[in-house]
């Protein structure tokens, strides 16, 4: 791989996304260990962005920093896991019962195309795990946007990251994309409804299945 270029984001950023989607992507396994010098020489970088950017994806809780054995890719317990669909389960379904309570018709429009986008993915013989996992996650954050709260904006995505050092059992499990799509509907249907009760427990329930899924 050639030398990275500086772009206006700063260096160890660019660094950090680059390591980021190695892991998303499992080239970097969890619990594996992060080889600083390799990875330097690769990039053709010194070791210092590098460390800085290792330092973002602690804080985000991609990387475990060990004393006197380096970084590893984070590995996520069951209890981890738990927790982590525990808050996102919180927190997102306090955005739905906000969106079905306040949207607009057009911001509903917005929800209904990403809704279809899914609809589309799922369909026999064009299911594509990754696929559908995106457009998923485009619908949850453009809902979060239209909930209209930076700080809960801020806490989904640090927590969804972490959620996705898991992501490949829960989708892998046979059924969860159609399950999930039926979850997806009942959810559109509360939000078209402006019901924020049934919203919130809807999400809940997503939720609540995906993790049983995960495990």
């Amino acid at each position: 791989m050639s030398a990275l270029t500086l772009t206006p984001r700063a260096l160890y950023e660019e660094v950090a996304e680059l390591l980021r989607q190695r892991i998303f992507k499992r080239e970097l396994e969890p619990g594996s260990w992060i080889d600083e010098l390799k990875l330097a020489e690769e990039y053709g970088i010194s070791r210092t962005p590098l460390r800085e950017a290792l330092k973002v994806l602690a804080a985000e809780g991609l990387v475990t920093m060990k004393v006197r054995r380096g970084a590893y890719v984070t590995e996520v317990s069951e209890k981890d896991l738990a927790d982590v669909y525990h808050l996102l389960s919180l927190l997102e379904s306090d955005a739905a019962a906000v969106v079905a309570e306040r949207a607009t018709d057009a911001q509903l429009g917005e929800l209904e195309a990403l809704h279809a986008e899914l609809e589309a993915a799922a369909k026999p013989g064009l299911a594509n795990r990754d696929q559908f996992f995106a457009i998923n996650e485009r619908f949850h954050m453009r809902l979060l946007a239209l909930a209209d709260n930076r700080w809960r904006d801020q806490m989904v995505a640090d927590l969804r990251k972490v959620m996705k050092l898991n992501r490949h059992n829960s989708l892998l499990k046979s059924g969860r994309i159609e399950e999930s799509l039926k979850e997806h509907r009942a959810l559109m249907t509360a939000i078209k409804a402006h019901d924020a009760g049934a919203a919130m427990q809807r999400m809940r329930m997503h939720f609540q299945n995906g993790l049983e899924a995960a495990n």
